[in-house]
């Protein structure tokens, strides 16, 4: 099972789908997330890329320190899975607290970013958002992560699909009951500590950035997408119909089909300028 070492020693747990010469990709979840939540992306993208996803310290199989967090630390974390994959520069995807991870990720690191998506996030927490996330925090240090999630869902999930999916959070809900809620409760206060000036920078990423929401999200709406477009000198910005904030989960066809159109369209251009061939996958 691999694991990269973060600077202050962390063990993050990452795994890595895909051909050795394609062109990377490195996926960062969400809060309280780890690299499951892009399995209905990660074996679509690997028929063409070097498909990288790591679990946030605090999440998944990485280490769960107890201590302070920041957002800060988790874009180094990313780079220090990049390190230990070797690879030196990648597509960045990112979701929701994701999203914010890789702009930092893109400020911090930029020669490391070949482009950028940013999925359901934003670049600043509004009051009602960090009142919010507080008292997540707070449920899963009272009563337990079960009855955290089962309240976060009805953020997550659109109204549409609610009683479709509701049953994997019933079943997703004993799970989170085995996780540590120190460790999600320091994610909340990483998101939290997080310097918002970050969004008065946005315009020094200058890679290719795809922008893309749901319409239908409640936790991170549609405006939060169209500031960091508006931000960013060269992104594009996509809203998904009747998609809500778990939309890479409820539309999965649809993101997967508008983020594969992006990375080949960039990866073409990148390879172009560069007088270089793309690596084809293997026909069946």
């Amino acid at each position: 099972m691999p694991y990269a070492r973060s600077s202050d020693g962390i063990r993050l747990h990452y795994e890595v789908l895909g051909r050795h010469g394609a062109p990377a990709v490195l996926m960062i979840q969400g809060l309280g997330a780890d690299k499951h939540g892009w399995d209905m992306q990660r074996f679509v993208l690997a028929a063409r890329y070097r498909v990288i996803a790591l679990d946030n310290r605090g999440a998944g199989r990485s280490d769960k320190p107890f201590g302070h967090y920041s957002l800060e630390q988790m874009a180094d974390d990313a780079i220090a899975v990049l390190d230990a994959v070797g690879v030196d520069t990648a597509h960045v995807v990112g979701a929701s607290m994701g999203g914010a991870i890789s702009q930092i990720v893109a400020l911090k690191h930029p020669g490391r970013v070949r482009s950028l998506t940013l999925a359901c996030t934003a670049c600043r927490n509004h009051d009602w958002r960090r009142e919010l996330i507080t008292g997540w925090a707070t449920k899963a240090s009272e009563r337990g992560m079960g009855a955290m999630t089962r309240e976060a869902a009805r953020w997550v999930i659109g109204p549409r699909s609610f009683r479709r999916l509701l049953p994997a959070f019933g079943w997703l809900g004993p799970l989170a009951m085995g996780r540590p809620s120190h460790a999600f409760v320091a994610q909340v206060r990483a998101i939290l500590a997080t310097d918002e000036t970050m969004a008065d920078r946005l315009g020094e990423i200058t890679v290719p950035a795809l922008v893309m929401v749901g319409n239908q999200d409640i936790l991170t709406p549609r405006g939060d997408s169209e500031e960091i477009a508006e931000r960013l000198p060269n992104a594009e910005l996509v809203v998904i119909s009747g998609a809500a904030h778990g939309f890479m989960v409820e539309h999965a066809t649809t993101f997967n089909r508008v983020l594969l159109e992006f990375l080949g369209r960039v990866t073409a251009e990148q390879a172009g300028a560069a007088g270089t061939t793309i690596p084809l996958a293997p026909t069946a």
